[in-house]
C-alpha cells in the first residue's frame, strides 16, 4: 500500500510543478534595451594646443592689415598659411649652454644692412638618433625694452629650404629659459616677413653655423607665390 501511494506521488508532481509555470501572455512583449557605450574623447596634449594656438595667431597676424607684411593682391588673396602636420618628435627638449661675456656683434640681413646682436647660448638637442648643436641670439635692441628683455632669436636652416619651405631659412622665437634645458618647438618655427615682402622688409640672414644637414618637416610651409 505504502509503495503505491509513493508511486502516485511521483506521477502527479512534474504535473502539478508544470502547472505553476507561468505562461507568456501574448501582450508581454521581450525588450531589449541597447547597451550605449561611450569613450571619452581623445585629450589633446597642452603640447598641442600650444602649437595650435601659435598657427591661429600667424594666421590671424596675416590676415590684419596693420600687422601683416603681405600687400595688394598678395593679402587680398591669402586665406591661412599652409602648415606641416603637427609631429611632437620635432619638440625637443635641448640642453642649454649659455654664452658667458658675449660680444655684439653686426648680423647681416637681407637687404644688406645689419642689425646687431649678441650670442645668447646654445642648443644642442637629439633629433632620430644624432645629435645637432643651434645657436641662440639676442636682439641688442629688443633687449633694451621691457616687453622683449626676455626674447631671444633663433634662425636656423635645414633640408627643406628651397623646397617645402623659403630658400633662406625660418625663424624660432624663444624665451629666456630658467635652467640648463630649452624647449626647442620646430612646429612653431615661421618664415620671415622677407619671405612675403622683400620691398618692405630686412630680415636677418640665417647664419652658417646654424644650417642644420636634416629635413625639419614642422611649422609654416611656403607657396613660393610671392615677390621675394
Amino acid at each position: 500500500m505504502m509503495k503505491k501511494y509513493i508511486l502516485f506521488l511521483l506521477l502527479i508532481i512534474p504535473v502539478f510543478i508544470f502547472s505553476q509555470k507561468k505562461k507568456p501572455r501574448k501582450t508581454d512583449k521581450l525588450v531589449i534595451k541597447p547597451i550605449i557605450c561611450t569613450f571619452p574623447e581623445p585629450i589633446k596634449s597642452k603640447e598641442i594646443q600650444e602649437i595650435k594656438t601659435f598657427q591661429n595667431n600667424l594666421n590671424k597676424e596675416y590676415l590684419d592689415k596693420a600687422e601683416t607684411p603681405l600687400r595688394g593682391d598678395n593679402f587680398a588673396n591669402f586665406k591661412q598659411h599652409p602648415f606641416f602636420p603637427i609631429d611632437l618628435k620635432y619638440r625637443v627638449n635641448a640642453k642649454f649652454i649659455k654664452t658667458e661675456n658675449p660680444k655684439p656683434f653686426d648680423l647681416p640681413t637681407s637687404s644688406g644692412k645689419s642689425k646687431s646682436y649678441q650670442e645668447f647660448g646654445k642648443a644642442i638637442f637629439n633629433l632620430e638618433g644624432k645629435s645637432y648643436t643651434l645657436t641662440i641670439y639676442q636682439s641688442l635692441d629688443l633687449m633694451k625694452m621691457e616687453k622683449y628683455k626676455d626674447y631671444l632669436f633663433l634662425p636656423f636652416r635645414d633640408e627643406t629650404n628651397n623646397k617645402e619651405t623659403y630658400g633662406g631659412g625660418k625663424y624660432m622665437d624663444l624665451k629666456i629659459p630658467e635652467g640648463d634645458t630649452i624647449i626647442l618647438d620646430f612646429n612653431q618655427s615661421y618664415q620671415p616677413f622677407c619671405a612675403y615682402n622683400a620691398y618692405d622688409y630686412n630680415c636677418p640672414i640665417v647664419p652658417e653655423q646654424n644650417k642644420l644637414p636634416v629635413e625639419i618637416k614642422a611649422g609654416v610651409m611656403y607657396e613660393d607665390i610671392y615677390h621675394h
